[in-house]
């Protein structure tokens, strides 16, 4: 009766995960992949954890910044370029990179599809 119970309990917990990771959805339209990414960004620069680290070492950078984020396919960031910016520390600037390029979204794209979405933040 318990291996059954036990194995019961294992196997809603795998339809569980397997939904949960099913639930990402999959964008087709470039302006929709624009919105997400822009609106995942922000809450990226205003998470606990960012601002966290962000103050630790460069609480005294103000500034703005125009980055090019690409996107494939899984939903990873595949690209971040700095395209302008008013920032000169380039500490920072690599930190913003790696912070980025280490972010997943919660999304995915079809098969074979990349977007490149330019995005500014002021901090």
């Amino acid at each position: 009766m318990k291996t059954i119970k036990t194995l019961l309990v294992l196997t809603l917990l795998m339809l569980a995960t397997q939904q949960v990771s099913a639930q990402r959805p999959v964008l087709t339209d470039e302006e929709v992949v624009a919105e997400t990414v822009t609106k995942e960004i922000d809450e990226v620069f205003q998470s606990e954890d960012f601002l966290k680290k962000k103050n630790k070492k460069y609480a005294e950078v103000k500034g703005t910044m125009v980055i090019d984020i690409g996107v494939v396919q899984n939903g990873k960031v595949s690209t971040f370029f700095k395209v302008d910016s008013d920032i000169k520390n380039i500490d920072f600037i690599n930190f913003m990179s790696s912070y980025i390029l280490d972010h997943k979204f919660k999304f995915k794209l079809q098969r074979q599809q990349r977007y490149k979405i330019r995005y500014t933040v002021t901090f």
